[in-house]
């Protein structure tokens, strides 16, 4: 028999994407099978879902069924990830032709329920905290490293708690085992991962020291072969001085942050159950941006969430003139199943969220192009991760300016001094500073 070829889409955040590499390693040691980027010659076809909105959640029947139509004969079809975790043997009877459903919290078990029939193993209490994958990176100049599963934060708005399970921190020397290993076959650049990775060593599942998000800050930067330390998501509620300060001064942590503020309403905050307020948040961020110099801000923002007015939509967007994000991901509020939003009463009407989301977008792509004018000239460390067509290689700077150059496969791995020649909304072109 040949070998046996594996086809996986990833859709979502970046844990599908570690959960995808996960299954892509336990595939490969235990199965023999490899990759393939043609859907008509796998022989395992795998789609890793997101449910954190519902659009794509409504995609996923229609996705199958193309990959039905293409699939060859006898190729298996898996569903896994989050919309598996909540709609689980739905999935089967909605599409029968689809062989298991693994939810996101029982990647582990995904050599089992191949050869099952039928299965559906989508169990959020399952505690894969102390299990050990094997070894696969899609990029093997940057390491996603799994610090928690799960998480315990009750918004009113998210499923995750519902598809992720409670959440329970993976024990630290875990983690220092899988940052060394990567590091030293090649990945300087480490990025830990988590739905609130600053509520780190909340809960193990067994006996261990206390150990917060800060000191595993600390410990994951005192490898050697490490140069760079990403992380996200941090959550705002829990960035006390002791973190910002480690952030700001810890020369191996990327000056870059997602700060998720959701809303800028202190009302609305209160409704979501975010546990900070409008003056928290931009505290927190004035003082990030007076520690830390040069840092870049991202966020998440939802308008239209259940009973917000035209006044909470103002100071959202009075937090966006005052810290001036330099990444926003913005959404117009999406009823998910099992949270408490849903049923709300003062749903927005569609047309309102709409409107209001074009003029938060319009509002943010106006300051980036402010900000784009300051960016001209300016010299960065960039660290190249990727090859791109027309003889470009791609990577960011410190903090997480995404950076072009013409340059070849030598670039891969190293960081260079590169000058901003074209300014971009979202991305640069730069020249190597020789």
């Amino acid at each position: 028999m040949g070998v046996k070829r594996l086809y996986i889409e990833t859709l979502g955040c970046a844990m599908n994407v570690r959960d995808s590499e996960h299954i892509v390693a336990e595939l490969t040691r235990k199965e023999g099978y490899e990759t393939t980027d043609t859907l008509e010659e796998a022989d395992l076809i795998l789609i890793n879902t997101c449910s954190v909105r519902e659009k794509p959640v409504h995609k996923l029947f229609s996705e199958i069924g193309a990959f039905n139509k293409r699939r060859k004969p006898g190729a298996k079809i898996g569903v896994c990830g989050c919309t598996a975790s909540h709609l689980g043997e739905e999935i089967i009877k909605k599409a029968p032709f689809v062989d298991f459903v693994l939810g996101a919290r029982n990647v582990s078990k995904i050599t089992e329920v191949l050869h099952r029939p039928g299965a559906v193993e989508v169990d959020i209490d399952h505690d894969e905290s102390r299990y050990a994958f094997g070894d696969f990176r899609a990029n093997p100049y940057k390491a996603y490293v799994n610090i928690s599963i799960g998480c315990d934060k009750q918004c009113t708005f998210c499923i995750v708690p519902h598809t992720r399970g409670e959440e329970i921190s993976i024990p630290a020397e875990l983690i220092i085992r899988e940052a060394k290993k990567a590091a030293e076959s090649g990945a300087k650049e480490i990025f830990l991962l988590g739905q609130n990775v600053n509520n780190y060593g909340r809960r193990f599942s067994g006996d261990h020291p206390r150990v917060t998000f800060t000191d595993l800050l600390k410990m994951v930067s005192e490898i050697d072969a490490v140069e760079r330390i990403r992380f996200t998501s941090p959550h705002p509620l829990h960035m006390d001085d002791d973190f910002l300060r480690e952030f700001a001064t810890n020369p191996k942590i990327c000056k870059s942050m997602h700060m998720p503020l959701q809303s800028g309403s202190t009302r609305i905050l209160k409704a979501m159950k975010r546990g900070y307020t409008k003056e928290w948040f931009l505290e927190r961020a004035q003082k990030l941006r007076e520690m830390a110099p040069g840092v870049t801000i991202g966020t998440d923002i939802i308008v239209a969430f259940p009973g917000e007015t035209e006044e909470d939509f103002e100071d959202t967007m009075e937090v966006l003139e005052r810290v001036r994000f330099e990444q926003v991901f913005s959404f117009k509020y999406s009823p998910r199943p099992l949270t408490p939003a849903k049923d709300y009463e003062g749903q927005v009407p569609d047309e309102v969220g709409s409107a209001r989301l074009s003029r938060l977008q319009a509002r943010h792509n106006e300051i980036l192009d402010e900000l784009k004018a300051q960016r001209l000239g300016e010299v960065h460390d960039v660290y190249f991760e990727e090859l791109r067509p027309g003889g470009t290689v791609a990577g960011r700077s410190d903090n997480n300016l995404a950076i072009s150059v013409k340059g070849s496969e030598e670039l891969l791995g190293k960081t260079v001094k590169v000058r901003i020649v074209e300014p971009g909304r979202t991305a640069h072109r730069g020249e190597v500073v020789a």
